[in-house]
This record gives structure tokens, C-alpha cells and sequence, in this order.
């Protein structure tokens, strides 16, 4: 029994491919990463929690996201932190589950939610006849089901379909990639067109026609007059495209997997490896900077609260023609 015990710890932490020297670095990374999206995004809800005017429909999306980066900087950046210090897995079979599923949680729900931005955009700047007619009801039953979507495909393998396992540096749990059987590669196909194709297909359209309808407003010298959140801070075609970019860049753990599906799974290297699911982590501090700090309002809240100032000495912008997804959120909305 006491052997069977250990082989079954061996099964978990494995050999890992690393130096110790390499997975300090790794551990500094996340560290520093960690530190960095837990400060940027608890901000992120302080700023909500001051400021009213910035509880609107759209900006709840926002708050759903930050919450999904604190879940991934609060629980998967220590866990592998300190396994990478530790050399190999320090948390069992069972914290291997945990940690993969919420990691995998957590990376789904930002997809959905990032693409529930996408289409609240689309409906407030492209189709403001539609965007007139959602209720906050509306909004939560798209962020409800961004957070659904993310629970079955994290449990799914828990219950077989595909499996957690620890990767080649043996510091970090996630998709059994290595074992590409036909469980697996369904698996992978099926979240891969889910969760990264029909999204990106979205997002793009959205973005795409968002650019086309604000290239006409400007043509027309007609844009005062449309009911865009951002349009006084930042050229929306700009934005659309680094909002895909980053998408892809947080997905290229994608690549891993679809490489491991068609090909042989012992020629990706642990640097390779590694850096995928550490670009999807990324995500925890970049969105911050994104969807925040190059908005006026967001900055002047968070520049107000950084300097101690009250409420009644900051005066947040809200001249722009409000539609549904801006409108003031009450307590019981919320």
C-alpha cells in the first residue's frame, strides 16, 4: 500500500524538464504577474464600489471580467508559484483537478464575457434600435451564460471527457495534451470551435461593422450624435484590432493542444510548453489596460481615487447620450 502510494505521487509531480534555476524564473514571473492583476483589478472594483455613475449595464460586464482575472491571480498564479519554487507539483492528484478546472474556468468565462462586450458594442454603436430595447435582464442573462459555458467545459474533464494532468515542467496542471487520444482530441476540437472560433468570428464581425458604422458617423460629421461609450478616448478600429490581437495571443495555448492532437505530442518542448498557458495568464493584467485605463471615465475615477480626492470633487463625464447598456444600474439591479 505504501508503494502504491508513492508511485501515485510520482504520477502527479512527475519529472520535470526544467532546472530549478528555469522554474525560479517561471515562479518570479507569476509572482510578479500575480501582484500585479490582483492590484489592477481590485482597483478595478474599488472604482465601481466609489463611483455610481460607472455602475451601468456594460460596465457590469467589465466588473464580471476583473473578477475572472482576480480568480486566476489569486488562485492559479500562487499555485503555480509555488510549485515552481517547490521544483515539481507540490498539490496532489486532487489540487491538480482544482487548479486546472479553475483555471480552464476562469480563461472560458473572460472568452465569453470578452465577447459579450463585443456584442454589446455592436448593438449600442451598430443597432441602436436593439440596443434601446435591452434591459439589464438582458445583459445578465448574456454574462450568466458566458459563466455556464465556462462550468461545462472546466468540469468536463473531471468527469472523462479529456483529462487534467501536470505538464511537461511538472509546476502546472492543465490538459492531459500529452495523451492525445480520441477522448482528448474531441475534446480539444469541441472547445476549440466553441470557445475560440465561434467567439472570434463574433468579436470580429461586431468590430468590424462597429469601424464601418464610426468611419460613416465621421464622414457624415455626425458623431455626436451616436451612442458610443468610448468614442471621445480611442479610435474604435484601433481598439477592435488589439482586442483581437490580444484574444489570440491569450489563446495561443490553443496551439499546443491542436499540435498535440494532429502530431506527435513528444516534439513540442517544455519551453514551448510553457509559455502558451503562461500568454493565456497574461490576460489577468493586460485587460485591465485595455478595457479601463484608456477609458476617460475609468481614468478620471481611478486618478481620483488615487489621489484621495471625495466624490463631489470628481466630475465624471456622462454627457454622451445614453442608451440601455449605459444606464445607471440601481442596488437591486446590481
Amino acid at each position: 500500500q505504501k508503494m502504491k502510494s508513492v508511485n501515485s505521487s510520482n504520477d502527479v509531480e512527475g519529472k520535470s524538464a526544467f532546472t530549478q534555476w528555469e522554474h525560479n524564473i517561471v515562479a518570479g514571473y507569476l509572482i510578479t504577474a500575480g501582484i500585479i492583476s490582483l492590484t489592477s483589478n481590485i482597483v478595478v472594483l474599488l472604482m465601481f464600489v466609489k463611483f455610481k455613475e460607472l455602475r451601468t449595464a456594460t460596465n457590469f460586464i467589465i466588473i464580471n471580467l476583473a473578477f475572472t482575472d482576480i480568480g486566476v491571480a489569486g488562485i492559479g498564479y500562487p499555485m503555480s508559484a509555488a510549485s515552481d519554487i517547490h521544483g515539481s507539483w507540490k498539490f496532489g492528484h486532487t489540487g491538480c483537478q482544482i487548479y486546472a478546472a479553475l483555471n480552464i474556468f476562469f480563461g472560458m468565462a473572460s472568452i465569453g464575457l470578452l465577447t459579450v462586450v463585443a456584442i454589446d458594442r455592436y448593438l449600442t454603436i451598430c443597432r441602436p434600435d436593439i440596443g434601446r430595447k435591452m434591459t439589464v435582464q438582458s445583459y445578465n442573462l448574456l454574462i450568466a451564460a458566458a459563466w455556464l459555458n465556462a462550468v461545462f467545459w472546466s468540469s468536463m474533464p473531471v468527469v472523462g471527457w479529456a483529462a487534467y494532468a501536470p505538464d511537461p515542467t511538472g509546476a502546472t496542471c492543465t490538459i492531459n495534451w500529452r495523451q492525445n487520444n480520441v477522448s482528448f482530441i474531441s475534446y480539444t476540437m469541441a472547445v476549440i470551435s466553441v470557445n475560440f472560433i465561434l467567439p472570434l468570428f463574433v468579436m470580429f464581425y461586431c468590430y468590424y461593422n462597429v469601424s464601418v458604422t464610426v468611419k460613416q458617423y465621421k464622414a457624415n460629421n455626425c458623431l455626436d450624435n451616436i451612442n458610443i461609450e468610448w468614442s471621445e478616448q480611442m479610435d474604435v478600429t484601433k481598439m477592435s484590432i488589439v482586442m483581437i490581437i490580444m484574444f489570440l495571443v491569450a489563446w495561443s495555448y490553443s496551439i499546443v493542444c491542436l499540435w498535440a492532437s494532429f502530431g506527435d505530442p513528444k516534439t513540442i518542448s517544455a519551453p514551448m510548453a510553457i509559455i502558451a498557458p503562461l500568454f493565456a495568464k497574461s490576460s489577468t493584467f493586460y485587460n485591465p489596460c485595455i478595457y479601463v485605463i484608456t477609458n476617460k471615465k475609468f481614468r478620471q475615477a481611478i486618478i481620483g481615487m488615487i489621489r484621495c480626492q471625495t466624490r463631489q470633487q470628481i466630475t465624471i463625464n456622462t454627457d454622451i447620450p445614453m442608451t440601455a447598456s449605459q444606464q445607471t444600474l440601481t442596488h437591486g439591479q446590481v
